[in-house]
Parts: C-alpha cells; sequence; structure tokens
C-alpha cells in the first residue's frame, strides 16, 4: 500500500483529537489536512481536490457528522471522497444510522489506532 498517495481530511472540532490522529497517520505515510467543523471541512474538501478519505466527528458545534455527510455525498466532485464516522457513541444503531447518513465505515473513541489502519488498508484495497 502505497499511502503517500492519500491524503486524509480529520474533521474535529476537538483540536486534541486532531493532533493524535495527525501524528498517527503522519508517521504511517499519510499526508493530512485538518478542519475545526463542518463548514470549514466543506471549503477545504471544495479547495483541496487531493483529499480522497474523511474522518468524520459525528458531534460538532456546527454542523453534525451525519448532516456533513449527507450534503457530502449529494456534491457530484466529492463523490470520490470515502468518508469514516468518528464518533464517542457507541450504542446500537449507531453504526447503521452512521453508514445511512453516508459513511463508508466507522470507528467509534477512543479511537483503536490498529483498527483505524485497518479500515484505511480496506478502504485503499477498494
Amino acid at each position: 500500500m502505497d499511502n503517500q498517495l492519500q491524503t486524509i481530511l480529520i474533521i474535529d472540532d476537538d483540536e486534541r483529537n486532531i493532533f493524535a490522529l495527525k501524528a498517527v497517520l503522519t508517521a504511517r505515510g499519510y499526508q493530512c489536512s485538518t478542519a475545526a467543523g463542518g463548514m470549514q471541512a466543506l471549503e477545504r474538501l471544495k479547495n483541496e481536490k487531493e483529499i480522497s478519505i474523511a474522518l468524520v466527528d459525528m458531534m460538532m458545534p456546527d454542523i453534525d457528522g451525519y448532516e456533513l455527510m449527507m450534503l457530502i455525498k449529494k456534491m457530484p466532485s466529492l463523490q470520490h471522497v470515502k468518508l469514516i464516522a468518528v464518533t464517542a457513541q457507541a450504542m446500537p444503531g449507531d453504526k447503521e444510522k452512521c453508514l445511512d447518513a453516508g459513511a463508508d465505515d466507522y470507528i467509534s473513541k477512543p479511537v483503536d489506532v490498529d483498527t483505524l489502519l485497518k479500515i484505511l488498508e480496506d478502504i485503499d484495497a477498494n
């Protein structure tokens, strides 16, 4: 797998989460861009065409992750972006709700690095 070709947008309103995810992903060769909320994420996705994967926090103050993923999936220019829902909510039905909103996969917080890397490998393989 050539991670150098993958650019991941990390969308989270918590700087600590962004810092931790970015550190893990860049150490493994991924390029990372960040957004502190849904509106900033939409701007990044429109302007940074190299982004191919987005890690989407589901609970943000400006636009929640569900609405953001639905907006992204409706935009023809962003159809190629794979969406991974990242949520602190791990109740029964939450994964299905995320997938219904447009997520390609789902991971709960705290993020298990090995699980995240496996999801990214699976996305890259497809």
